[in-house]
């Protein structure tokens, strides 16, 4: 089964798929990441393919893979209907598309309706990213070309955080949307204010105890065939 993943990062879910015996390639506009990939690839024996590309340019023909996912990836590309269309012409009819995204309810998207006022103007014609994990939006998207399977919400419970405000630091050091979001701050003299509210943010969604944190990140997995 040949098998894109695209927006795929370091291969969290194309180092799986090759794990079951899929013929995979993993794709990412970022260099760095996928070189980080290869590295755990290779620690593990595994074999990928590892090509930078454009979520919503993909450089692949039309109907080559068996199997399009993306895994909280594809929904960064700031134009949805591009990277749809994509996602759509690089699938054989009958083939898999599968995504898991942040939902707009849920705490991410909460976390970027926080930081929308202290972050730079997005693109001409960008959309948020968590729109990816409403249903109404994906069925816009793709309308009658896929055939919904699996339409799941979930969470990702987080526990790794003693205390709330830990999680807004690891957010400020690793999570890009978050450290684009300080450093237009940062330039527009705001970066005390997008801290406090990103301190009340995590105060705000801590579902455990002022020492022993816990979130719940909520996502929808969706599943369908190519028609």
């Amino acid at each position: 089964m040949s098998v894109l993943d695209v927006a795929a990062g370091t291969g969290n879910a194309s180092i799986p798929a090759a794990q079951a015996g899929a013929d995979v390639t993993a794709s990412d506009l970022t260099p760095e990441l996928l070189e980080a990939g290869r590295g755990r690839a290779e620690a593990e024996g595994l074999a990928l393919e590892w090509v930078q590309a454009d979520a919503e340019h993909l450089p692949f023909g039309d109907a080559s893979f068996d199997v399009v996912m993306s895994s909280i990836g594809a929904m960064f590309a700031p134009h949805h209907q591009d990277v749809a269309d994509e996602l759509v012409r690089v699938c054989r009819p009958g083939g898999t598309i599968g995504l898991l995204s942040w939902t707009p309810e849920g705490m991410v998207g909460a976390l970027f309706r926080m930081m929308g006022p202290f972050a730079a103007p997005p693109p001409p014609g960008a959309e948020p990213p968590p729109l990816w994990g409403s249903e109404a939006h994906l069925s816009e998207l793709f309308g009658a070309r896929v055939d919904s399977r699996t339409l799941k919400r979930d969470v990702l419970e987080v526990t790794a955080f003693a205390q709330p405000r830990d999680f807004g630091e690891h957010f400020k050091a690793r999570y890009g949307p978050t450290v684009a979001a300080q450093a237009n701050a940062r330039r527009t003299e705001r970066e005390t204010e997008l801290n406090d509210a990103l301190d009340q943010f995590c105060d705000e969604w801590n579902r455990g105890t002022p020492d022993h944190a816990r979130f719940e990140m909520e996502y929808l997995l969706a599943v369908g065939t190519r028609t």
